[in-house]
């Protein structure tokens, strides 16, 4: 079972990135992670409320939500779990120890990934991923997308022959 932590800004788009994801590792069942990386403050206070972070669950959209579940159905024999996690630090070493933590073997981001914070404290995560010394992808959403919407495809309703019973 391999563990991927994808660092998003929780925008539904970046959950493409699972059908990427998912092709490039089958027959292997993944555990998928989205993090979010967020600096620490030099206020005492904040450094104090740091364990009641429950809202910073409300950045997260329902719209991502619903995303999140829509892939969860569509490979349940792929995925073995989808989590979504933060990360509070400045340094390397904090987040190689995060990365540790969530037993994370590789880093994905899709190819055009473009950072946005989610508020003010947020940090660019590969400002950290560059340097921690695990193995980081990088996949072509559109490419594995649009294989995707193959095997999606209908025939149109005129070319189908109706039976007579």
């Amino acid at each position: 079972m391999k563990t991927i932590l994808i660092p998003t800004d929780f925008n539904a788009e970046r959950v493409k990135i699972i059908d990427a994801l998912v092709l490039t590792n089958k027959p292997q069942n993944i555990n998928i992670i989205f993090m979010h990386a967020f600096g620490l403050s030099d206020s005492i206070s904040d450094m104090l409320m740091l364990s009641r972070r429950s809202k910073d669950y409300e950045n997260i959209s329902d719209d991502f939500y619903t995303q999140l579940e829509i892939y969860r159905q569509k490979y349940t024999n792929h995925i073995q779990s989808i989590e979504i996690e933060y990360f509070y630090g400045n340094t390397v070493a904090a987040f190689k120890n995060f990365i540790d933590g969530v037993n994370a073997d590789c880093i994905a981001y899709p190819k055009d990934y473009n950072f946005d914070k989610i508020n003010k404290y947020s940090i660019n995560p590969k400002t950290l991923t560059k340097r921690c010394g695990c193995e980081v992808i990088e996949l072509d959403v559109h490419e594995f997308s649009k294989e995707e919407k193959l095997f999606d495809t209908k025939m149109p309703q005129e070319n189908i022959k109706v039976l007579s019973a």
